[in-house]
C-alpha cells in the first residue's frame, strides 16, 4: 500500500498497536466518526433523570450517575513510515449508589431509558448485597449542587479537526529533520484524547464537560556502528490539556539555557525538538562519564516533574497513607502521624507544593471533579511542612475536615471513580532570578533536563533518578556534556536540600499521560509545574560503573 493510500484508509481500525503499553479505551471507529456531535445536553439530563429515579426508587439515599463519551487518536510513525493511526470511540453510562450505607457500582452500554434504569437498579443491588458485610457506613462530605452548567477546555485548535494527513506530515517531517541531523533511528507519536463527559446526582448537579488532551513526543537515536554504541533522547514536550494550538512553535513560548534551548511553554516545536535533539545524541556519544559523588543538582522543570510525581505526588495520596491503595506505587511514608504533628519537615523552607484541578493548560483542568465537586487549589506541603493530603468526598471526615478536595476520577464510564491525583506543583521562586543566574552560584554541579530511568520504593522514600541530558557545572559554568548519571537520596533528604529556585519566567509544566492506579487499572493525565530548581549535596552514583 502507498502512503497516500495508506493515509486516506488508516483512520479505520486500531491494528497493532506499535506501543503495546499505550492503553486504548473504546471501539475502532472511521476519522470522520470521531467529528460526530454527542448527545445534546437536553438528552442527557432526561437520561441523568431516569437513572437518578430508578435509583431512589430502589432504596438509594445517593446517586450520581456519568454519561461519557471518550475519543482518541493515536498516530505512530518510524524514520520515513507510518506505523499506525489508532481511532477509537467508547460511550455508556455508568451508575453509582449509596444504599444501606453503602457503595454499588454498575455501568452499561445500552443508553436508553430501559437500559439506564436496569442499570441503575443493578447498582443497588449490588449496594446491598456489599452492605451486608460491610461495618461502617460511608461518610460523604456535604455538596451543594451545582445546578445546570458546562466548561471546555480552553482551546482554538480541535485537534480532532486537524486532518489526519497534515498531522502525519509533520512527524514525518520531524523524522527527517532528526535523520539529516545524524540520528540512525528516530519514533514519533501524536497522543489526542477528548472526554466528554455529563455528571448528574442527588445532590442537585448537571455538569456537563469537554477535555482535551495532546502529547506530542519522539525518541531520536544515535548509532557509532564501529564502536558498537548508540544513545538516545526523547523529546522535551510536556502533554498539555489544550488543542493543536500547542504545535504551533511559538518563538516567545522557547525557554532558553547555557547550552541553547531548554524547554517550551504552552507551545512546542517538534521539529526543532528533534533537529536538536539528534545533535545532542551524538554528543552523548562522547560525552564524559561521571565520577560518583556529591553534587549539587540543577533540576530543569521537564526533569524536576516526574521526581515531584513520585517522591510528592503519590505519597500523598490519602488512599495510599492509610493503606486503602497499593498497586502500582505502593503506600506512603507519609503517615497521618507525621501529619498530625504540624511540624513534620517534607522539605525546606523553601519547598511549596500545591495541588490543583484549574491551571489552565494542565493536564488535569477541569471545573468538576468525578463526584460533582468544584475544582479548587490546595496547600501539600507549605514552608517545607507536610500540611495536607490528597483526599475525595468519602475521606475528607478521616481528616476533621468537612469539604472533599475535588481530585476523584474515572477513567471511562465503565470505570467507578476514586481519588486520583490532581496536579502536583512546586511554585516558583518570589524573588527574580534564571537558570544562567542559579549556575553562577554552582561550584561543582550537574544540570539535569528530562526524564529517565527511575527506581522507588513502595513508601515513595528511598529513590533513583536519571534524565536525558547531563551538563557539569564547574565555578559557574556549564562545561560539558556528561554521561551514566543517576542520583539516589530519600525523600525527605532530597527536598529538604533544596536551596534556590527560577522565578515565575521559568516556571513550566511536566505530565504524565497514563499515570496506572488501582485493580483493575486505570490511567489518568496529570501535570506537575515548577521552575528549574537547585539542590545541594545530593548523592551522584555512576550508571556505567566508570570511573
Amino acid at each position: 500500500m502507498n502512503r497516500r493510500d495508506f493515509i486516506q484508509q488508516a483512520g479505520w481500525g486500531m491494528g497493532a498497536l506499535a506501543a503495546s503499553s499505550i492503553p486504548i479505551v473504546g471501539y475502532a471507529v472511521p476519522t470522520e466518526r470521531l467529528l460526530e456531535p454527542g448527545l445534546s445536553v437536553a438528552t442527557k439530563k432526561q437520561l441523568a433523570d431516569v437513572a437518578l429515579n430508578a435509583a431512589k426508587s430502589r432504596g438509594a439515599t445517593y446517586t450520581d450517575v456519568r454519561i461519557g463519551r471518550y475519543l482518541q487518536q493515536f498516530v505512530f510513525t518510524r524514520e520515513k513510515q507510518v506505523q499506525n493511526i489508532s481511532n477509537a470511540e467508547s460511550f455508556g453510562v455508568g451508575i453509582r449508589v449509596i444504599a444501606n450505607g453503602t457503595w454499588g457500582f454498575s455501568a452499561t452500554s445500552d443508553v436508553t431509558p430501559d437500559g439506564i434504569a436496569k442499570c441503575a437498579a443493578t447498582a443497588v443491588a449490588i449496594a446491598k448485597a456489599n452492605s451486608k458485610i460491610q461495618t461502617e457506613p460511608v461518610v460523604l462530605a456535604p455538596q451543594k449542587g451545582a445546578g445546570e452548567v458546562s466548561w471546555k477546555t480552553p482551546l482554538t485548535k480541535n485537534a480532532f479537526e486537524i486532518p489526519v494527513k497534515e498531522k502525519i506530515d509533520l512527524l514525518l517531517r520531524t523524522n527527517n529533520a532528526a535523520l539529516t541531523n545524524g540520528a540512525g533511528f528516530v519514533t514519533s507519536n501524536l497522543f489526542m484524547i477528548n472526554e466528554q463527559k455529563y455528571f448528574a446526582s442527588t445532590d442537585g448537579s448537571y455538569i456537563d464537560q469537554d477535555v482535551h488532551r495532546i502529547w506530542p513526543t519522539f525518541t531520536v537515536t544515535a548509532v557509532d556502528r564501529a564502536a558498537g554504541k548508540f544513545k538516545t533522547r526523547d523529546a522535551l514536550s510536556s502533554p498539555m490539556g489544550m488543542g493543536y494550538e500547542y504545535m504551533d512553535g511559538l518563538a516567545s513560548e522557547k525557554i532558553p539555557g547555557p547550552n541553547g534551548l531548554v524547554g517550551y511553554r504552552n507551545s512546542y516545536d517538534i521539529v526543532e525538538d528533534a533537529t536538536l535533539a539528534a545533535k545532542q545524541a551524538k554528543e552523548k556519544m562522547t560525552a564524559k562519564s561521571v565520577p560518583a559523588g556529591k553534587y549539587d543538582l540543577v533540576l530543569d522543570p521537564n526533569h524536576l516533574g516526574l521526581t515531584i510525581h513520585e517522591s510528592v505526588g503519590h505519597p500523598t495520596e490519602l488512599d495510599r497513607v492509610l493503606g486503602y491503595e497499593a498497586n502500582y506505587a505502593g503506600t506512603s511514608f507519609a503517615t497521618l502521624d507525621k501529619w498530625k504533628t504540624k511540624s513534620f519537615k517534607y522539605g525546606s523552607d523553601l519547598v511549596n507544593i500545591v495541588a490543583d484541578k484549574r491551571q489552565v493548560g494542565s493536564l488535569g483542568a477541569v471545573a468538576f471533579d468525578d463526584e460533582g465537586v468544584p475544582a479548587k487549589e490546595w496547600d501539600l506541603i507549605k514552608n517545607g511542612v507536610l500540611v495536607n493530603y490528597q483526599a475525595i468526598r468519602d475521606q475528607v471526615s478521616i481528616l476533621g475536615e468537612k469539604e472533599s478536595n475535588g481530585c476523584c476520577y474515572a477513567d471511562n464510564w465503565d470505570s467507578v471513580q476514586f481519588q486520583r491525583m490532581p496536579n502536583v506543583s512546586l511554585k516558583p521562586s518570589a524573588e527574580k532570578r534564571s537558570v544562567l543566574d542559579m549556575i553562577k552560584g554552582v561550584e561543582k554541579g550537574i544540570y539535569i533536563i528530562g526524564r529517565g530511568s527511575y527506581s522507588i520504593d513502595q513508601q515513595r522514600y528511598n529513590f533513583q533518578f536519571g534524565g536525558q541530558l547531563f551538563y557539569e557545572i564547574k565555578n559557574g559554568e556549564v562545561v560539558g556534556m556528561l554521561d551514566d548519571v543517576a542520583y539516589q537520596a530519600n525523600t525527605q533528604e532530597f527536598w529538604n536540600s533544596c536551596v534556590q529556585l527560577c522565578d515565575k519566567d521559568d516556571y513550566r509544566m511536566f505530565g504524565s499521560f497514563f499515570d496506572g492506579k488501582g485493580q483493575p487499572s486505570q490511567v489518568s493525565a496529570v501535570s506537575h509545574g515548577s521552575p528549574t530548581t537547585r539542590f545541594n549535596g545530593v548523592n551522584v552514583i555512576n550508571t556505567g560503573r566508570k570511573i
